[in-house]
């Protein structure tokens, strides 16, 4: 992925929307859940993109960091959580045991 400047999050979504990531995820219990299709993953089944980390400039709790995820059925989509203090617990440990993350 090309650089750009990461001023909001709302601009990098708008960014990776525009490369094809248009699903959205949330993780329900253990399982990375896509709202568009509803297809369930597992982590070995997901490759993160690229990632980008928001840290809130009067708080730390507006920490956020969202995830460009490609699925190994070609689903793309984006995966928001907390960061540090803000971080979902069930989220953040999912997505620790992906393996497949690129930069």
């Amino acid at each position: 992925m090309e650089d750009i400047k990461m001023d909001s999050l709302i601009t990098i979504l708008a960014y990776v929307e525009d490369l094809g990531f248009t699903s959205q995820f949330e993780v329900n219990n253990n399982i990375l859940v896509s709202l568009k299709t509803n297809h369930h993953f597992m982590p070995n089944q997901l490759k993160i993109a690229h990632y980008y980390r928001f840290e809130g400039e009067s708080s730390q709790d507006d920490s956020s960091i969202m995830y460009a995820i490609e699925t190994d059925d070609h689903e793309k989509g984006t995966l928001i959580d907390g960061y540090g203090t803000a971080a979902d617990t069930a989220t953040s440990d999912f997505m620790r045991a992906v393996n497949d993350i690129h930069k």
